[in-house]
């Protein structure tokens, strides 16, 4: 690992109104960036467009990125710190480097693949001045067509994570699920947790609580996190009134087999997963979260030879049932990561 502070010409200044030495910035945003460098202008474009008179400190860290992301950083954004790896350590473990160096009130972990509007940062940060109650905040995530996207979430379980995949939800309308299907977009709303793409977080609570577990190498850190944040004191809160456009999994696509059920590289999902169940519902937890998986990757299979005689789709299905208990294994049932 190495970190350097650009030196070279500018073509945006992400480093509103010359912090002088000393001077606190109101707000650290942590970029993690892997093989997303076409996506790099347009990003510190949109925070530049957003800062209004917030002093800004950006660190980014590189996580050994193959293409001419680096070349772009040093080149084209002078004010940025920029945190060299030698290899991909992770989502987590990227944040977490970053820590050494934060000096704002705020620390914001924004995605590459994540692009604010010019209220978003102004919006955020006046609300938590104003209530000192929430330790996190995120807010309304839009796709590039403006399709809604999750954004206001609760705790996963071994159960209602097999309610929404079975399909059997529908048979348990007072399930408390992952995503509330009467959940209104528009209202400001308490959470379990909400998406690391945009993730405002108090200084104070990481001073307090940390910031990730390093066990969790993408998926599942902030779920965690915010798992602790709450536990802590203070509450996790959706802002509405406010959007984001985040095009989701970027740094996937140039790195690993991605699932036909989403933008996921799904070994890595499920041993976050698992990891996750371990360490807040045990081995009972873990046994149970593997068993209803199989059950649910079990009916599809029947499904997609029976009604579709899809043989693809059963194909995929037992693949899945596999490679969970190949995690399963690998993790020694979950009580250790496997990067």
């Amino acid at each position: 690992m190495s970190m350097v502070r650009c030196s070279s010409a500018n073509t945006l200044d992400v480093t509103p109104h010359s912090l002088q030495a000393g001077e606190r910035p109101d707000v650290t945003v942590i970029v993690v960036n892997y093989n997303t460098g076409y996506l790099l202008d347009r990003m510190f474009r949109t925070l530049d467009n957003g800062r209004g008179s917030l002093r800004l400190q950006v660190i980014v860290v590189d996580n050994a990125s193959r293409d001419n992301s680096v070349k772009i950083l040093r080149e084209k954004y002078p004010d940025v710190e920029l945190i060299e790896n030698a290899t991909n350590v992770g989502f987590g473990r990227a944040n977490n480097q970053a820590l050494s160096l934060v000096r704002g009130r705020y620390v914001l972990l924004l995605n590459t693949d994540a692009f604010v509007s010019p209220d978003t940062l102004t919006k955020t940060t006046d609300f938590m001045d104003a209530h000192p109650q929430y330790g996190v905040l995120g807010v309304k995530l839009v796709g590039e067509d403006g399709a809604l996207q999750p954004s206001c979430r609760y705790f996963p379980t071994p159960w209602n994570y097999f309610l929404t995949a079975s399909g059997f939800d529908r048979f348990f309308p007072g399930a408390r699920l992952v995503d509330d299907p009467g959940w209104d977009p528009a209202s400001l709303r308490e959470c379990d947790w909400v998406p690391g793409c945009y993730y405002l977080v108090r200084r104070e609570v990481i001073e307090r609580v940390g910031l990730f577990d390093i066990r969790y190498f993408l998926y599942y850190e902030e779920v965690d996190h915010c798992r602790a944040v709450r536990q802590a004191g203070w509450g996790v809160i959706y802002y509405p009134f406010t959007e984001v456009v985040h095009i989701g999994g970027e740094s996937a696509l140039s790195d690993g087999q991605l699932s036909l059920a989403g933008r996921q590289i799904s070994a890595l999902q499920v041993e976050s997963q698992l990891l996750y169940f371990r360490k807040h519902h045990g081995v009972g937890g873990v046994l149970s979260a593997v068993f209803l998986g199989a059950m649910t990757d079990l009916l599809k299979t029947c499904k997609a030879l029976v009604q579709r005689r899809d043989g693809a789709r059963a194909a995929e299905a037992m693949r899945q049932v596999r490679m969970t208990l190949k995690v399963l294994v690998a993790t020694r049932l979950a009580s250790r990561a496997t990067r």
